[in-house]
C-alpha cells in the first residue's frame, strides 16, 4: 500500500469511526451511571431521520442539528422513565426503543415525503460541509506533513472534529469534576452516593440526557454529513458495534477511541478492497463487509479479555433497599 493510498484509508476510518465514537461516549455516560442502555441504535436511527426531515424542510443545517438531538433525547427520557422511575427492565427498554425507532422512521419518512420510507437529497446549506483548515493547501507540497495535515486532518465536517474533541473532554467530566466522580459512584456503589446526600435518580438522568445529547449527534452526523439525507436503517447496526467497541474500552473515553478507529479502519478496508487475497487465499468482498461485524461477535464473546461493567449496572435502585 503506497502513501496516498494509506492517507486515504486512515481519511475514511476517521469519517467512519465519528459516529461509532460518539454513540460509545453516549453509551459510557449512560453505563458508567449504572444504566445499560441497548437503545443506541434507536436513538441514532431517529436522530437521523429528526436531523434529515428539518433540515429538508427548512433548509436549515442548525435546525436540523436541534431537532436530531431533540428527537434522542426524547427517546433517551423515555428510557429514563422506563428505567429510573418505573424500574423496568433496562434491555427490554432499550430494545423497544430500537423497534418503536425502526418502524417509526419510516412511516413518517413515507407519510411526509412519499420517497419510499426517504427523505428528499439534502442541498448544499442544508447539510454539514467539509472544512478546509488554515494552510492546508499551503502546506500541501510539503513532504510528509503536508499530505497528512491538507488529506488526513484537514477536510472533515464540524461534527468530526466535535467528536474528537469530547474524548478528552468526557475524560475530563468523568475524572476532574465533581458530577463525573459522583456519576461514576452511582454507577458501582449506589447506596454510598445515596447515604452521602446525592439524588441517584438525578444523577442517572443527567447522564442519560447526556448518552441521548450525543446519540443525537451521531445521528445527525450520519444523516447530514457522511449522507445527504435519511434513508431506512441507514445506522446499519452502527449502534450495536458502538456497544462492543465500549465493551472492548472498557468503559473509558481514550480506549473508546482507539476501539471505535479500529471499527473503522475495517469497515474503510471493506470499502477499499471489495476481494483480499492473504497467504493465496482470496477472501471475497462479503468476508470484508462482515469484519466489522465478525470482530463485534468475538468482542461480545469474551475473547479480548476481561471486561469488568460497573457494578450496580443495569440495576434499578430503590432509596434504602434494592430490588
Amino acid at each position: 500500500m503506497d502513501f496516498p493510498t494509506l492517507l486515504q484509508v486512515l481519511d475514511s476510518t476517521v469519517r467512519l469511526a465519528t459516529p461509532l465514537l460518539l454513540a460509545c461516549l453516549a453509551g459510557l455516560f449512560s453505563e458508567r451511571s449504572g444504566i445499560y442502555d441497548i437503545g443506541l441504535e434507536g436513538k441514532m436511527l431517529a436522530a437521523a431521520f429528526g436531523s434529515a426531515a428539518t433540515a429538508a424542510v427548512t433548509g436549515s443545517i442548525w435546525l436540523g442539528l436541534l431537532a436530531g438531538i431533540g428527537s434522542s433525547m426524547a427517546l433517551a427520557g423515555l428510557h429514563g422513565l422506563s428505567a429510573i422511575t418505573f424500574r423496568g427492565n433496562q434491555l427490554i427498554s432499550g430494545v423497544a426503543i430500537n423497534f418503536l425507532a425502526a418502524g417509526l422512521t419510516v412511516v413518517l419518512a413515507q407519510d411526509w415525503f412519499h420517497q419510499g420510507g426517504r427523505t428528499p437529497t439534502l442541498p448544499a446549506g442544508a447539510r454539514f460541509e467539509a472544512i478546509t483548515l488554515p494552510f492546508a493547501e499551503t502546506l500541501r507540497p510539503v513532504p510528509g506533513l503536508g499530505p497528512v495535515y491538507a488529506e488526513l486532518i484537514s477536510g472533515h465536517t464540524l461534527l468530526v472534529y466535535v467528536a474528537l474533541a469530547l474524548v478528552p473532554v468526557s475524560w475530563w467530566v468523568l475524572y476532574r469534576t465533581r458530577f463525573g466522580l459522583r456519576l461514576r459512584a452511582v454507577g458501582e456503589n449506589p447506596e454510598a452516593v445515596d447515604t452521602a446526600g446525592v439524588s441517584v435518580p438525578a444523577t442517572r438522568y443527567a447522564a442519560v440526557a447526556i448518552c441521548g445529547a450525543l446519540c443525537g449527534l451521531a445521528g445527525a452526523y450520519l444523516a447530514t454529513s457522511l449522507q445527504a439525507g435519511f434513508s431506512r436503517d441507514m445506522t446499519a447496526g452502527r449502534g450495536y458495534i458502538a456497544l462492543a467497541a465500549l465493551i472492548f474500552a472498557k468503559w473509558r473515553p481514550w480506549q473508546a477511541l482507539a476501539a471505535t478507529f479500529l471499527f473503522g479502519l475495517l469497515q474503510a478496508m471493506a470499502l477499499r478492497y471489495q476481494n483480499i487475497e492473504l497467504a493465496g487465499v482470496a477472501f471475497p468482498a462479503q468476508v470484508m463487509d462482515a469484519l466489522p461485524y465478525i470482530l463485534t461477535v468475538v468482542i461480545l464473546a469474551g475473547f479480548v479479555g476481561r471486561a469488568i461493567p460497573p457494578r450496580a449496572g443495569g440495576e434499578p435502585y430503590v432509596k434504602e433497599r434494592k430490588i
